[in-house]
């Protein structure tokens, strides 16, 4: 359930992640590169339909993906560059929201805003590019799957071995493809070594 990618083009962008030098424009045009590697592979199964279009020799029918049976849905705000990411690619699916915070005493995720789109029997693509504890990532797909979707994906840039292991207990019929897996969580709950705090590197803030 668990795919981490190999390629040496996908480890060279994260560790540009990882460098302080990567100033906030360019932290998020690599995050929304990782999302469009990440996707190619997600979505190779996805289901294709034949479509009729008018071409420069006239009309003619060719597969295209179902862009409206595919919902993306970041976890803000360290989503948002990845959802940029893939709208360049499906500019036609419905975009779901949902805002966590993290408690910085407990490290326990809160929900504080939900604005997610009809998922019946269509494919959800979850954002979420830190997968520390796991508690937020595992929160967002427990209320996704009330809303009936016909499968979960998740797509995420850097996570840690113990937050991984919490999603497949919780959720073995979740798809992760993750670019890259780092090992340890410091005292703070922070991924080691990690890139920091993506959603503040992401916006020039900090707390």
């Amino acid at each position: 359930m668990i795919h981490q990618l190999q390629h040496p083009l996908v480890k060279d962008l994260v560790n540009r992640l990882r460098s302080n030098t990567t100033d906030a424009v360019a932290f998020q045009s690599l995050i929304a590169e990782l999302s469009r590697l990440l996707a190619y592979d997600a979505l190779y199964e996805l289901p294709t339909t034949s479509k009729t279009i008018d071409t420069w020799r006239g009309e003619a029918s060719y597969h295209f993906i179902e862009q409206d049976k595919l919902v993306l849905i970041p976890i803000l705000r360290a989503g948002l560059p990845m959802l940029t990411g893939l709208t360049t690619l499906f500019s036609q699916s419905p975009n779901g929201f949902l805002a966590m915070r993290r408690d910085e005493i407990t490290h326990q995720a809160k929900t504080y805003y939900d604005r997610i789109p009809d998922c019946v029997d269509k494919t959800v693509v979850i954002l979420d590019p830190m997968v520390a504890t796991g508690g937020s990532l595992n929160d967002a797909i427990t209320l996704i799957k009330h809303k009936q979707p016909k499968n979960i994906i998740s797509l995420n840039i850097i996570g840690s071995i113990k937050g991984l292991k919490t999603i497949e207990d919780q959720h073995p019929d979740v798809e992760i493809y993750i670019a890259q897996i780092d090992e340890e969580l410091d005292g703070n709950m922070f991924i080691q070594p990690g890139l920091g705090d993506a959603g503040d590197r992401a916006f020039n803030t900090s707390e």
